[in-house]
């Protein structure tokens, strides 16, 4: 079968608590690790009033306490956003409470506006420095030498797999460089996915952690029993890439029963395109689409986010998934 993860935005709907959208979370997360899901991320975002994952570390930490064999980890942690020695350290602290058990992607991202990072104090030209940032938090992993006067306590001698995230051709390339595993955000932004794992495989230079290129693509996955259904629990993801498209951010929305009415021709195109690889429909259609993307992609692994509404109808959608996922075979050369 294809390994399946979870990439979970914590999402807010209308009409309830950030505190209730987290409680969900665990709620799914134990639903996950029941079916049998390999890892379940979370990501960093700032000042958004329909995403609950600012704090992810403690996010992660909350999680993982909630479960016992997957995996839990970040997708990612904006690192512009943070000092590498902080990061190391949360990371270091979560692996030394969850041994075996915790991720940490990096994104190079803001992960936020202009705005919100001078309120953070971040510098914005702080991107820049980003392949020197990953090097930098993995330096603080390994273990410390005598003498050494700036170590991370915990995290020297942990071992936290490191991923490097991305949605374009710069992530692709550092991740390969630093032979590290890649996910691409193409849940999102899907412009650059085939070129992008192109240049990853090829240039892809084995390390300790790595030895052998290993690519997870994000997706959109809503599953119901039939088409029509999962059509319709669509609706509330797409009404939210329209407010991202209008410049209006807020909670989730309930699914509507026409969404012709919500959008304009232009606007309906551009949000079908940032939403080219959500899988809705069936287990039936499910299986058949997903299938043809596993051998266009040789995806090692698949990360699927569900923002649905009903918190039952998302549930579902993932077992519906577990389920599709126990017939899919990997690609071959998948390497």
């Amino acid at each position: 079968m294809v390994a399946i993860s979870v990439l979970d935005l914590v999402p807010v709907n209308e009409g309830e608590s950030a505190g209730e959208a987290l409680r969900k979370s665990i709620d799914l997360a134990q639903h996950a690790e029941n079916l049998g899901y390999t890892r379940y991320w979370v990501a960093e975002h700032h000042n958004m009033t329909g995403i609950a994952s600012a704090a992810t570390a403690v996010v992660i930490g909350q999680l993982a306490a909630a479960t016992s064999t997957m995996r839990i980890g970040a997708g990612g942690v904006m690192l512009p956003n943070h000092a590498p020695l902080i990061i190391a350290e949360q990371f270091g602290t979560l692996e030394s409470l969850f041994p075996g058990r915790i991720d940490l992607g990096l994104g190079r991202a803001p992960g936020t506006d202009q705005l919100t990072m001078r309120a953070m104090r971040r510098d914005p030209h702080a991107a820049h420095d980003f392949p020197r940032d990953v090097m930098e938090v993995q330096a603080y992993f390994e273990p410390a030498e005598p003498g050494q006067s700036i170590q991370a306590v915990p995290g020297a001698g942990l071992n936290v797999p490191l991923w490097i995230l991305g949605s374009s051709l710069f992530g692709a390339q550092l991740a390969a460089e630093l032979g590290l595993p890649y996910a691409f955000a193409s849940h999102f932004a899907p412009e650059a996915l085939m070129q992008a794992l192109g240049i990853y495989r090829e240039r892809f230079r084995p390390s300790q952690q790595a030895k052998t290129p290993h690519a997870m693509p994000g997706i959109s996955v809503i599953a119901a029993e039939t088409d029509a259904e999962a059509r319709r629990l669509f609706t509330s993801q797409q009404l939210r890439f329209l407010d991202m498209i209008r410049g209006t951010r807020g909670k989730l929305k309930p699914p509507v029963d026409d969404i012709e009415q919500h959008w304009a021709p232009h606007e309906k195109m551009q949000a079908s395109q940032m939403l080219r690889y959500a899988f809705v429909g069936s287990p039936e259609t499910i299986a058949r689409d997903l299938s043809a993307f596993i051998t266009a992609t040789r995806a090692n692994e698949i990360m699927a986010t569900a923002p649905i509404f009903d918190h039952a109808a998302r549930k579902r959608s993932f077992a519906i998934l577990a389920e599709v996922a126990q017939g899919l075979t990997p690609a071959r050369d998948a390497a």
